[in-house]
């Protein structure tokens, strides 16, 4: 199987996530289960690595709400134009605030991969907005904009 961190990060969001049940199950529970799924023991570990990075992320200050973001070079590899044009979409579209903007790139930029696919970074930033308090209608728009055939930022 070639797997990734995605795949389990999309396992655990469809079936605990997304979930009406609040009640998650211990880690050893989860590795477990996700072994059970055919995940690799490697693939586990960097998935709850990756998130408990993302749960200990400290939030950046900023001096004024109305500030500007400038790709660096490394950043401009990993995300395409593409990618970076959709991030600045869900910042305008207020699905995104400077803060949760800056913990989806630093998500991105964490991911063992060269590049990351514009798929994958909704993925992301779904998964850092279930991070984030009182963030319900940008969780409901971001889940709209993964599961629906043609997103509304390419028209």
């Amino acid at each position: 199987m070639n797997e990734d961190i995605f795949d389990v990060l999309i396992y655990l969001f469809e079936n605990y996530m997304d979930s009406e049940i609040d009640i998650i199950p211990d880690t050893d529970m989860l590795h477990t289960e996700l072994k059970a799924a055919g995940f690799n023991s490697g693939i586990i570990s960097k998935a709850f690595e990756w998130l408990d990075t993302l749960a200990l992320q400290e939030e950046p200050v900023f001096k004024s709400a109305n500030n500007f973001r400038i790709f660096c070079a490394e950043e401009c590899y990993k995300l395409d134009l593409e990618c970076r044009n959709f991030i600045l979409y869900l910042q305008g579209m207020a699905i995104l605030t400077p803060v949760s903007r800056e913990l989806v790139i630093d998500r991105a930029m964490a991911v063992e991969k060269k590049h990351i696919s514009l798929d994958e970074l909704k993925w992301i930033a779904l998964i850092v907005l279930l991070s984030q308090a009182d963030e319900e209608l940008a969780i409901a728009h971001m889940e709209n904009i993964i599961y629906q055939e043609t997103p509304d930022f390419l028209n």
